[in-house]
């Protein structure tokens, strides 16, 4: 067990507006991590980004009037060098690619939603960000071996098992998708989350809850659930949790986060995502988005009402509104529910921390799921590091989905450091959106052109 004299903590993407002012605000409120000499360094490719994030950085230090070292680099070597933890949240015009990765596979008649983690799109977002996220690891293993890489770019469990398999660096994946699972079933249950207790585990953006407890009783809510989800009307946010509630009646478990990270998945999520249709939605006889590098408006789902706008509304300037995700509210500074932050504090601290969701290779954790596959379960975090906790297996159905999507991401990791697209090809033929060996032959060598300046070069 490390005893940490003091703590260097970076953050890499420091213009994301994600997670960059969360996790800051995170640490300036952590009173443990502020008991020790305290240096946090924010790290971006983007100087634009990085100014408006570092800007942010000085005010919410004066704010909370902490005593540390802050400082900002465009320089990776200057910025990993004998950190102690590297927290990584990184894209390259996240949209651009984003809607690229949505559209073309569907115009090839492959039946994906949303297109970040699963399907195809996952998988070429996976190889835009797998290599960086590679020379990170790369460059700490020479400036700082042994901290750790609490990472939160997507795809999750693909750039997590990469760097685990590849590199010499303790990698963990962290995702708020759990958080918004607990909270589907509080609303459907009428109750606040704090109040329940709930386990769940399986793969990024597809996993399962296998119990939902009353926390001060003990007593199995998950009855109570079935049938409160069986009179619920079948409208009720229809777009976030329609397709969960036809899994859970299939399947006997109810899936996390919602309709558009599940779906990406299984081949018949469509028809309940109806935001699907107008999603970067672009009229291609005047708009070229790719060319102009102008993607239109993203929509999540239409449970915001994304439609009930005035004719006369216009989207707000993307530079303004990236800047006021910046911003310090009347409410102050308050502590986020990732947990990142608290996998530091644990670590730092030797608390001896119940984590929910955590991505880690599996090395038994999940009985039936492959062997080093990334999985998502529940973990133990103390002085000595994550310590994964053993599970239950998964319905025989669900088992097999997962380690579908296993032998995905093994072939999507040797695509990349094979550079070759006859891996990448073997890895769309297994996904269950893909419906034809042509079309999917076509979609690798159109991405690979329309991507060729983020992409790694790849070769039949």
């Amino acid at each position: 067990m490390k005893k940490y004299e003091k703590l260097k903590i970076v953050m890499i993407g420091a213009g994301s507006c994600c997670f960059c002012p969360v996790t800051l605000s995170d640490i300036l409120l952590s009173d443990p991590i502020n008991s020790l000499p305290l240096e946090v360094c924010l790290m971006d490719i983007d100087q634009k980004a990085l100014d408006v994030s570092y800007a942010f950085a000085q005010k919410a230090v004066a704010v909370l009037g902490r005593t540390l070292k802050l400082w900002a680099t465009t320089d990776l070597d200057d910025a990993v060098r004998d950190a102690d933890f590297v927290v990584t949240a990184i894209e390259v015009d996240r949209y651009h690619y984003w809607s690229m990765d949505f559209h073309i596979p569907r115009r090839y008649g492959f039946r994906q939603v949303y297109g970040e983690n699963g399907g195809p799109g996952g998988m070429f977002h996976t190889l835009r960000n797998i290599g960086p996220t590679l020379h990170i690891a790369h460059r700490m293993e020479a400036l700082c071996p042994d901290a750790w890489l609490i990472n939160y770019t997507n795809p999750e469990a693909k750039l997590v098992e990469a760097v685990n398999k590849l590199t010499k660096i303790h990698a963990v994946g962290v995702c708020h998708g759990f958080e918004m699972g607990v909270d589907q079933i509080a609303k459907l249950l009428e109750r606040r989350p704090e109040e329940l207790d709930v386990t769940g585990y399986g793969l990024n953006h597809f996993g399962w809850m296998t119990a939902i407890k009353e926390k001060d009783t003990g007593k199995d809510l998950y009855p109570e659930f079935r049938e409160k989800e069986a009179k619920s009307h079948w409208l009720a946010s229809w777009d976030e949790v329609a397709l969960s509630r036809m899994m859970m009646r299939t399947y006997g478990l109810y899936p996390y986060p919602g309709t558009n990270h599940v779906g990406e998945y299984i081949a018949w999520s469509d028809a309940f995502l109806a935001s699907a249709k107008i999603q970067y939605f672009f009229d291609p006889v005047k708009e070229h988005p790719w060319e102009t590098r102008k993607p239109p408006r993203f929509v999540y789902d239409f449970c915001s009402n994304p439609t009930g706008i005035a004719f006369s509304d216009v989207d707000k300037d993307k530079e303004e509104e990236y800047k006021e995700s910046f911003v310090i509210g009347e409410q102050g500074l308050t502590r986020s529910h990732e947990y990142g932050i608290p996998i530091v504090e644990a670590i730092a601290f030797n608390l001896n921390r119940y984590i929910p969701s955590l991505n880690m290779l599996n090395k038994g954790q999940i009985p039936g799921v492959m062997t080093d596959m990334c999985v998502e379960g529940p973990c133990m975090v103390d002085g000595d590091g994550i310590h994964p906790v053993s599970v239950e297996p998964l319905p025989a159905a669900i088992t097999a989905m997962i380690n579908q999507q296993g032998t995905i991401h093994q072939l999507v990791i040797e695509a990349y450091t094979e550079q070759s697209k006859n891996k990448l090809l073997q890895a769309l033929l297994l996904d269950p959106t893909i419906s034809n060996y042509n079309n999917a032959v076509a979609l690798i060598d159109e991405m690979c052109e329309r991507q060729k300046e983020i992409l790694p070069p790849l070769h039949w």
